[in-house]
């Protein structure tokens, strides 16, 4: 296999929605880097995969999603483009979570079914690999992927999470954690447990270990001067959302360098033992 390298290099993308700036780092413990992430112009296009199944699977498994992930929304966008990738529609969905401020019109609703779509799709792919592999019993590698989309210029922003990487937002001086992550430990949280919690990193889904998936989707209306940020649990798994937040406060478009490198600092200062993504986008600037 070829040297580990991240789907897209550290400098700075032009999206529509804003610039956008990606930082990716092996740690101070793993002797691999199972993260990438992608930020690709022409498709209005952010998001981060934390693969896992040891050197090698981990690797393939989050590059293989996001390289699925982007194809199909390419295929998605130009005319004749839809014959080739499969559409699924398995099931009805809801978005887990509508910004206020967004609109439901049609051209909405089919941009979050062909992203439900898109995530499916990079899920068979992955899943597919396993079963190649004699692993799709559910041992296989797998992957988290989270990220952010926006389908038109000046439209609104959909959001896809498996997993635990995180989508943040910062608004008007507040940091809010608009993806929830997809872990035994939250499930217990949520269900009130206080004690005897599970470890933070056993997930409930991932991309590949299974056939079928139920990805979380959101529909945000961005509003200029918000940031957000995306990341693997290499830095929320050890940095407190305040100390993330006080980075995010003295972030602008032309110091994105310097914040992401910041906060992968942080995260190895506060005693991350994984790898450690960033990618911030600030909108309307």
């Amino acid at each position: 296999m070829s040297p580990w390298k991240p789907l897209t290099p550290s400098v700075p993308c032009h999206l529509d929605l804003g610039l956008a700036y990606g930082m990716t780092d092996i740690g101070t413990v793993r002797d691999s880097n199972e993260d990438n992430f992608l930020i690709e112009r022409a498709l209005g296009l952010a998001a981060v995969a934390d693969g896992m199944g040891g050197h090698e699977g981990g690797e393939v498994a989050s590059a293989s999603a996001l390289a699925a992930l982007a194809h199909y929304l390419r295929a998605s966008a130009f005319p004749g483009g839809e014959a080739t990738v499969p559409h699924f529609h398995a099931s009805p969905f809801a978005p887990a979570q509508a910004d206020s401020g967004a609109t439901w019109t049609d051209d909405a609703k089919r941009a979050m079914i062909t992203l439900h779509d898109a995530v499916e799709y990079a899920n068979g792919r992955v899943y597919q690999a396993n079963l190649a592999d004699r692993r799709g019993d559910g041992a296989g590698m797998g992957t988290t992927l989270t990220g952010l989309w926006q389908a038109a210029p000046g439209g609104p922003v959909f959001v896809f999470h498996i997993g635990d990487s995180r989508l943040y937002r910062w608004r008007a001086g507040s940091m809010v954690q608009l993806t929830r992550d997809q872990t035994m430990y939250q499930q217990a949280v949520d269900a009130g447990f206080k004690r005897n919690l599970p470890p933070r990193n056993l997930l409930l889904q991932a991309l590949g270990p299974a056939p079928e998936i139920k990805p979380e989707l959101l529909i945000q209306a961005p509003a200029p001067g918000d940031l957000y940020l995306l990341c693997s649990d290499g830095l929320h798994g050890a940095c407190d959302d305040e100390r993330i937040a006080a980075v995010l406060a003295r972030a602008t478009p032309q110091t994105l360098a310097q914040r992401c490198a910041e906060l992968v600092d942080l995260a190895k200062r506060d005693g991350s033992r994984d790898n450690i993504t960033v990618v911030l986008v600030p909108c309307g600037q």
